[in-house]
């Protein structure tokens, strides 16, 4: 590709979004690059604190229930509060409870806090993804989706170095930057985007029914891309839980972890945008298969990484699998969420992520300890088969109710990114 075909693809890339978006899009840039927790909070508890890995799944699974409950809570808030108001709570309460957490020393302080942590940091990502919905064109949706993704693992790929090296030195220092960072998005947030809610018309509102969570819990359709949605949260989490309690207890150091899942950021950075422009046309029921299954089997393959480079190598498999799977998953649950209950449904559809987060450390932890790491990268690529599997038949379903029923459900079997408005993974 020559340079003038490069510059016309990255100005096509980010013109004619507003400004609104880009001030959001920069303070996703400022969380993510202050995430350092996540990554090293693992190693901090089996290396330096000197506590188990099933203790370690126990803290993250804590971590994860915390999120499980804000999800549905900080839906609601959305939709009622605001999304402004939202972020700007869930932030300033991340920034206090991560600070809080680096001086905890008993077991359950930490798994206290640890809680604490998770509901106020997943607390902002329903609010972060219905504002964004609101502020873009749908016909723009997916190219601004696939900018803030961007955002989030440039952000991460920084991070992840950043905190292998700080954990060499001072987990203390990774815990209070992280803090520090947040604090400095919700002032991005209070002084430069406004809210940008949907005021609901009397007109509307004769139309189009409230929507309440029972209203979520109905939709067949909605929940079992929940479900779904899960499975594939569930492995991708392994690299996060699994992925360094496994490398530490072969003997690698915090660096080398760092190092290692850095490149899954990086390579989201280089082909994210690229690779959405590819699969834009392309369809969506063989994309979410296929994605699904090349997860299960990246992470399969860890079970035969014996080096930095091997651990690298099979990251950049799941990576690829994770590229292609975001912007088509995240274009088929906005295009199912009415206009006055995105905040509901992107709530129950973050729950799915924080469910995840839940299960995952327990899984990862119990089946390490007790039968090895090998087990559960084959667990990762059953799971991968099951969800590849799963997608395929309701994305058949999805198709024979096009044809029988016309437009009703066209939108909904429709979801290639370039023809339907996407929502964000953020927190993916």
């Amino acid at each position: 590709m020559s340079v003038d075909s490069l510059r016309r693809a990255a100005r096509e890339s980010v013109s004619g979004l507003p400004r609104e978006f880009w001030w959001l899009w920069a303070s996703t840039l400022v969380n993510r690059l202050g995430a350092f927790v996540a990554t090293f909070m693992a190693l901090y508890l089996t290396l330096d604190q000197g506590y188990s890995a099933s203790y370690a799944g126990l803290v993250a699974s804590l971590h994860g229930l915390g999120g499980v409950v804000s999800s549905l809570g900080a839906g609601v808030m959305t939709d009622r509060l605001g999304r402004r108001p939202t972020m700007l709570i869930a932030q300033v309460s991340t920034a206090l409870s991560v600070a809080l957490l680096g001086f905890m020393k008993d077991p359950a302080a930490i798994a206290g806090v640890a809680f604490l942590v998770g509901m106020a940091s997943n607390a902002s990502r329903p609010a972060v993804q219905a504002m964004m919905a609101d502020i873009v064109k749908p016909e723009d949706r997916v190219r601004a989706f696939s900018l803030n993704y961007w955002a989030i693992n440039l952000g991460f790929a920084v991070s992840s170095m950043g905190a292998g090296l700080i954990a060499q030195y001072s987990y203390l220092a990774g815990f209070m930057g992280e803090a520090a960072m947040t604090l400095a998005c919700a002032v991005l947030v209070f002084a430069k985007i406004p809210e940008s809610r949907p005021e609901r018309t009397a007109k509307e509102a004769a139309a189009e029914p409230s929507v309440g969570m029972g209203t979520v819990l109905r939709d067949g359709r909605f929940m079992s891309v929940v479900g779904l949605s899960f499975l594939v949260a569930l492995i991708f989490q392994q690299g996060f839980v699994g992925l360094p309690v496994a490398m530490g207890a072969a003997g690698f150091s915090s660096a080398d972890y760092g190092m290692a899942v850095a490149v899954n950021g990086v390579l989201i950075v280089a082909l994210q945008i690229p690779v959405t422009r590819f699969i834009e046309h392309r369809d969506p029921r063989r994309l979410l298969i296929i994605s699904s299954v090349l997860a299960g089997y990246g992470f399969g393959l860890t079970a035969f990484a014996g080096s930095v480079g091997m651990y690298a190598l099979t990251i950049c498999v799941w990576t690829l699998a994770e590229i292609v799977n975001a912007p088509t998953q995240t274009g088929l649950v906005v295009r199912l969420s009415p206009t006055h209950g995105r905040g509901r449904y992107q709530g129950m559809y973050t729950m799915s992520w924080a469910v995840a987060a839940l299960v995952a450390p327990l899984m990862s932890g119990l089946v390490i300890d007790r039968f090895g790491a090998e087990w559960l990268w084959g667990m990762c690529a059953v799971l991968g088969t099951v969800a590849g599997a799963g997608y395929w038949l309701l994305m058949r379903t999805l198709s024979d109710e096009k044809e029988q029923a016309g437009p009703v459900v066209e939108g909904a079997a429709a979801v290639a990114p370039a023809a339907s408005p996407a929502g964000s993974a953020a927190a993916a």
